[in-house]
């Protein structure tokens, strides 16, 4: 493999593993709480910062370790693909919520969005 392609698959897995991460908390610290609609709102809003904390700490770096292979619109975009993903897998398995066509028609929009943004790669 050549030397410079090795630097771009090494920045662009080190970011999206950040960014699968920090969805990962975030999902969590947005939508965990429905489970619990019982607790109290004070506790659930300081719960969810205590939690969306490591999110800001993985979201950062992934940004700028991306900026420079990525423009801020292929970071966001990929960002949101992640996000979408992550977040479906947890109304699946967290939430138990059921999984409808429109949603997969709606995840293939934001994946062609992807293709889009990155067009002038292929």
């Amino acid at each position: 493999m050549p030397p410079f392609l090795y630097i771009k698959i090494e920045y662009f897995m080190r970011t999206i593993i950040l960014l699968i991460f920090s969805n990962l908390f975030m999902t969590t610290a947005w939508y965990g709480h429905l489970k619990y609609k019982s607790t109290a709102l004070w506790l659930v809003i300081l719960t969810s910062w205590l939690i969306a904390l490591p999110e800001y700490a993985l979201q950062v770096p992934a940004n700028r370790f991306g900026h420079g292979q990525f423009t801020a619109p292929q970071l966001k975009i990929i960002q949101e693909v992640i996000s979408i993903t992550i977040f479906l897998g947890f109304c699946l398995l967290y939430l138990r919520e059921p999984f409808k066509w429109n949603y997969v028609l709606s995840l293939i929009c934001i994946i062609m969005a992807v293709v889009f943004a990155f067009w002038n790669l292929f």
